[in-house]
Order: structure tokens, then sequence, then C-alpha cells
């Protein structure tokens, strides 16, 4: 695969360990590995059918899938043979251009925090989503997104968000969180164009930064601050405990269970993982806006998802849960696109568009 350099960089795998990984066709289609409807928590309704078909069929993983994920599985998961912090910043804090043609970017400034809007033709500068980067808490940036941020500008039409939040461990919990309640509130007001109010805004973001998502709406509701009409939370990091099953027993071709307790304590400091805003699967999640939560089914943090999404619901929140059959942490992100992203990313819009105010 030709863009599997790339590929790299945002899967953090670091070194290569296949001799003994089985064949992964029968892994993700045969007797070998549990069907997602087997999943703890799991139901029918939380697994996405093809596009085109009804609910009721069977999702099968497509071919480009499997052969991705086999590429993937020839390097150790990051964290399985040290945390390379250094290295980590260093990929995931490059520049990753859009390849959607005319796609606008604007940068700003929300006081000392960087960011950068991005639109794609046709996107409305009023429909507005922060958009909160992966990294594990102490690394990624804004920069290493607007691929994404391009992605999902075009299917949802909507202006996007990137704020470089703050980075543990020299500035740990909660000080990114701080930015990205700061963001979303300026974002309400001012857009890429300068002031002006927002439509209707959202928050969305991947791994740490679906984290941040939830924790960003429970700050908001706490703090009686205005809230977003959705969060978008993909593969996120819930439980800073790292008590999910799931930590233990899936095997992750992109995250070490090792590299977790590694974020956790560069983030947390001295700060309890049970706190709601560090571990959101702790939370009270009365009053929040409807969620759309999306997930792979072989990375270690689906559980965290699952959880959240039992607790949330729980609560009284409507919950859209999508455990995506034979994929991996945030494979929303990869280039080129698979088939299962290109969906992923039409339901994300899809869920931005049901929710908008009606004419």
């Amino acid at each position: 695969m030709k863009h599997l350099a790339g590929t790299v960089l945002l899967a953090l795998a670091v070194a290569a360990v296949a001799d003994s990984i089985p064949d992964l066709t029968k892994q993700l289609n045969g007797t070998n590995q549990p069907s997602s409807t087997a999943i703890a928590g799991v139901e029918s309704r939380d697994i996405p059918p093809p596009t085109g078909t009804s609910a009721g069929k069977q999702r099968t993983v497509s071919q480009r899938g499997i052969d991705y994920v086999q590429a993937l599985r020839k390097n150790a998961p990051f964290g399985a043979t040290g945390f390379n912090l250094e290295g980590l910043r260093g990929g995931m804090g490059s520049r990753r251009e859009p390849n959607i043609k005319g796609v606008r970017l604007v940068a700003s400034k929300i006081g000392d925090i960087s960011c950068e809007w991005v639109l794609a033709p046709g996107a409305d500068p009023d429909l507005r989503l922060l958009y909160l980067h992966g990294g594990g808490f102490v690394s990624g940036s804004g920069a290493f997104y607007l691929t994404l941020a391009a992605r999902i500008s075009a299917a949802a039409k909507c202006a996007v968000l990137l704020p470089d939040y703050r980075l543990a461990p020299e500035h740990p919990f909660p000080a990114g969180l701080d930015d990205c309640v700061r963001a979303h509130q300026w974002m309400i007001a001012t857009g890429p164009s300068g002031p002006g109010p927002a439509k209707v805004t959202f928050i969305a973001g991947d791994s740490a930064g679906g984290s941040l998502t939830l924790a960003t709406l429970l700050a908001l509701r706490d703090r009686q601050l205005p809230l977003p009409a959705g969060g978008i939370p993909l593969s996120a990091t819930t439980d800073l405990t790292l008590a999910s099953e799931s930590m233990q027993t899936v095997h992750d071709p992109i995250l070490s269970a090792r590299s977790m307790v590694v974020f956790r304590d560069l983030y947390l400091g001295k700060t309890d993982a049970r706190s709601p805003l560090a571990s959101p699967v702790f939370g009270d999640y009365r009053g929040l806006p409807p969620l759309l939560i999306q997930v792979g089914e072989h990375e270690i943090l689906r559980d965290d998802s699952i959880r959240v999404a039992k607790k949330a619901r729980s609560d009284g929140t409507p919950v859209q849960l999508e455990v995506w059959p034979g994929m991996f942490h945030v494979f929303q992100c990869h280039e080129p696109l698979l088939p299962e992203a290109e969906e992923a990313i039409e339901h994300i819009a899809g869920f931005i568009r049901a929710r908008l105010p009606r004419q």
C-alpha cells in the first residue's frame, strides 16, 4: 500500500512482530473470533448494517479492510516495545494536508490556543464542529487531522475547528480540558470569518480527543454553559482506571495496553483516575445532548465505548453506539479510506444533519 508510511504514523506502529499472527481472514469473518454480537453489551442495533441494506442483515468486513489490518499487524502496536514520546510527538505533530480540492483553511487564535478552521466547498460557516484531536493527551495536533476534518466538512457541510489544546505532562489534567471548554465557548460566537453567532454546534474527537469530547460535555453542563447539539466520540478513552475487559482480551494492531498506563500517568499526575472529567465512564449523563459513539471491534478501548454508551443510556441520554466489525482504532482517519471509514463518516454527517434546526 503506497500510503502505508503515513498510516504507520497514524497507527503509532513502530516495530515488526507478525510471526505468530493467525490468518486474519479467518479471524475477522470465521470461527476463530467471536462475532460482534457476542461482545458483552453489544446489541444488534449497535452494529451498523451495510449501506443500502436492512438493519437485520449481518455486516461483513470488506476485503480491503481485511488486507489493511493484515498490513497493520505486521508492526507492533505502539507501546509494546517501549514508549517513545519524542517520536510520537514528531509523528502526530506533522501536517497532513487535505486531499479534497477547494478546501479552505483559516488559521486563528483563541487567546494563546492555536487553531485552524477547515471548510470544504459548500460548507456552511455557521454550522460548526469542534474536533478534538487524539494523541494520548500527550501528543497530536490539529494539523495532523486536517484530512479527516476535510472529509467530515465535505460530508456534513460544516465548518470544522481544530484547536491545539495544551498537552501533558507539561500541562497535566485539567489544562487540556479547560482549553476545549474555552474553544467551544469561543466557537459559539466566532466563525471562520470572524465574530458571528453559530446556528448550531457539535463536538467530536478521537481516542484522547474522544475522552475530551465527553468530558467537555460534562464540564459545559456542570458549569452551566451552552451545550452543543450533539457529541461524537470516536474510539474514546473513557476509563483511565484501565478496567475495561477489552484492555486485556483484544489483540489491538494499533495500541498496546502497556502504553495506556504511561498515557494515564503522564496526563493525570496525582489526579484520581475515577474523576468523571478524567474518566467519563463514571460521569452523570443526565441533561447531555445525544451522542454518536463509534468504535472498532478490534481495539483495546472497545469496551470503554460500550460501557460509556450503557451509562449514558441509563441516565436518559440518547445514544447511537456503532461497533464496527473488523475495524481498528480510529479507522475513520486512515488514508486512502476503507469502505467502512467512508460509511462511518457518512454516519457522522447524518447524525449532524438530523440535529439541525428546522427551517
